[in-house]
């Protein structure tokens, strides 16, 4: 997607969906569920004009839809005791230092971003 400055950012997750082609929104839709049964409890809110699931205070996990495939941020490398074949999984979606992108050509990997939302979401509870 390219972003217009004109565009009043979306305020709320509804919002950044309903702008969306329908591609992008049916895996964005998606990729959400699956980050929310990942992180229960998580609050929803737009930060950095993204979608993100966040956990107590702390930023969780963002999302994004972009031209041709959904991104998750920030992910973080899965190298702790358990973690082995979920960033075995992970590794071959990874983009950059932190950025998981999901292509709309393939089928979204629900179970897979559940279980990252998941492992972000003991993360995060671990570094209070």
């Amino acid at each position: 997607m390219r972003h217009h400055p004109h565009v009043t950012a979306p305020a709320t997750v509804e919002e950044y969906l309903a702008a969306l082609p329908p591609e992008a929104r049916s895996a964005l839709e998606q990729v959400r569920a699956a980050v929310l049964r990942g992180m229960p409890g998580a609050t929803e809110t737009i930060r950095y004009g993204m979608p993100a699931a966040m956990v107590g205070t702390r930023h969780g996990l963002h999302y994004a839809a972009w031209k041709r495939h959904a991104a998750l941020y920030p992910v973080p490398v899965f190298d702790g005791p358990g973690e082995g074949d979920l960033e075995a999984e992970v590794a071959p979606l990874r983009s950059g230092k932190d950025a998981v992108h999901l292509a709309y050509r393939s089928p979204v990997p629900g179970d897979l971003v559940e279980r990252i939302a998941s492992a972000v979401a003991a993360r995060r509870s671990e570094e209070r």
